[in-house]
């Protein structure tokens, strides 16, 4: 015979086991249960404090994440749209870097806008700089380690590349300049802190200048005594007349720094949307920095994956994106993108993104190696004995010969 306490002792072991088998059910692994599923007193989801509508209401995965998210990683979410620019007459600039972004060690990032002739003055950094446009026309000048100079024109989804210590300066062009986001391959270089020409100019001995360019020291007179760093200026005439006036008889570099990423051809492509990268492969010049524009139509999913060979830095050009990042622990961090915000993965990290707004999505993933490397999850498990896969998770082989096995890079809208 058993007492009313046995009884409810039972009960409540009986709850207990309950409880566990839900939280170790499909969607919700982990234990205690976590999640908005499983919080059923009124009070769990609720947020009577002090909070800012505005900003919770573009980051719902933050708020109310998905019961898999588990563990603590780092914030893989910055952004230029809160960036303090810094403004001058003809144009604009502002960064991210691994002081504003702690995860972004391999790679800091600028966003710059520069007016129908706004230069951005000759200059030259410690990092290699790698950008694509995303708005107007831009006019690029560029002089190698060979003496060899080079002059080029570019449009939204252009690239340009310049190896660190490179001599180089940027206009924009008409009718209404340019846009640009700029990637360096070190998180610490600082878009503000660059080695310029008139900083140089105005802090030599005027004699010295003198001696050096063979003219006489009152040639001097009028320098800048401030850098310029931006500056308006009028607008470039035609482009073969300033590729003439460069040459002086020297030889041409043998690769453009320029490259058409956007124009080029898709390394894939479905009707669920295209990637397109460009390496040392194809953009010869760029030794350090790989790319790929991802381009998802609605509800598409790029497929899940990771980097063996370097850290991903995302830039968000257009639409609505939620990614979720997986590594040791187990740890999985789910977040929300728009329009000029940055994510970043860190190398080996299992991710994927998601389109989930009801616009086409874009982004370009930047790489600090000269390749572009991927695994697919699906390639991988396509390629692995079914009866290896199906005893790891429990689904029938007939339907793991369903998977994809061509890695398609993006999966459409189920």
């Amino acid at each position: 015979m058993f007492s009313r306490r046995d009884l409810l002792a039972a009960s409540a072991v009986g709850a207990a086991m309950t409880a566990s088998a839900h939280a170790a059910s499909f969607g919700n692994p982990d234990e205690p249960p976590q999640g908005a599923i499983n919080a059923k007193s009124p009070g769990s989801l609720t947020d009577p404090g002090p909070q800012n509508p505005a900003i919770a209401k573009q980051f719902p995965s933050a708020f109310t994440p998905p019961a898999t998210d588990v563990g603590g990683l780092p914030t893989t979410w910055a952004s230029f749209n809160n960036a303090p620019r810094r403004i001058q007459n003809g144009g604009w600039a502002r960064q991210v870097t691994v002081d504003d972004f702690a995860i972004s060690k391999e790679i800091s990032g600028v966003n710059m806008r520069l007016a129908a002739g706004g230069i951005r003055e000759l200059h030259w950094h410690q990092a290699a700089e790698w950008a694509i446009m995303t708005y107007g026309t831009c006019r690029v000048t560029v002089l190698d380690a060979e003496g060899r100079p080079y002059v080029g024109d570019l449009k939204a989804g252009d690239l340009w590349y310049f190896p660190a210590g490179t001599p180089h300066s940027l206009q924009g062009l008409g009718p209404d300049g340019c846009e640009f986001v700029i990637c360096f391959d070190d998180g610490h270089a600082d878009e503000f802190n660059t080695l310029l020409l008139s900083d140089w100019m105005a802090h030599t001995p005027p004699e010295v200048l003198a001696k050096n360019f063979g003219v006489p020291v009152e040639s001097f007179a009028n320098i800048p005594l401030h850098n310029l760093w931006i500056f308006q200026g009028t607008v470039p005439g035609d482009l073969a007349a300033d590729r003439a006036a460069m040459s002086r008889n020297a030889e041409m570099p043998p690769h453009p720094f320029i490259f058409s990423l956007e124009g080029s051809r898709p390394l894939k492509q479905s009707e669920a949307g295209t990637i397109h990268v460009a390496d040392s492969t194809n953009f010869n010049v760029a030794t350090t920095v790989a790319s790929a524009l991802v381009t998802l139509k609605p509800g598409a999913v790029r497929e899940m994956h990771w980097h063996p060979n370097a850290d991903e830095w995302q830039y968000y050009i257009k639409g609505k994106a939620r990614m979720t990042v997986f590594n040791t622990g187990p740890n999985a961090l789910t977040m929300d993108f728009n329009a000029g915000d940055i994510g970043y993965v860190k190398k080996n990290y299992g991710h994927y993104v998601e389109n989930v707004g009801d616009t086409d999505l874009q982004f370009v993933g930047v790489f600090r190696a000269p390749r572009y490397e991927e695994v697919s999850l699906t390639n991988w498990l396509t390629h692995t004995p079914p009866k290896l896969v199906a005893q790891h998770l429990n689904i029938d082989e007939a339907m793991i010969a369903k998977w994809p096995d061509n890695s398609p890079g993006i999966m459409p809208k189920a």
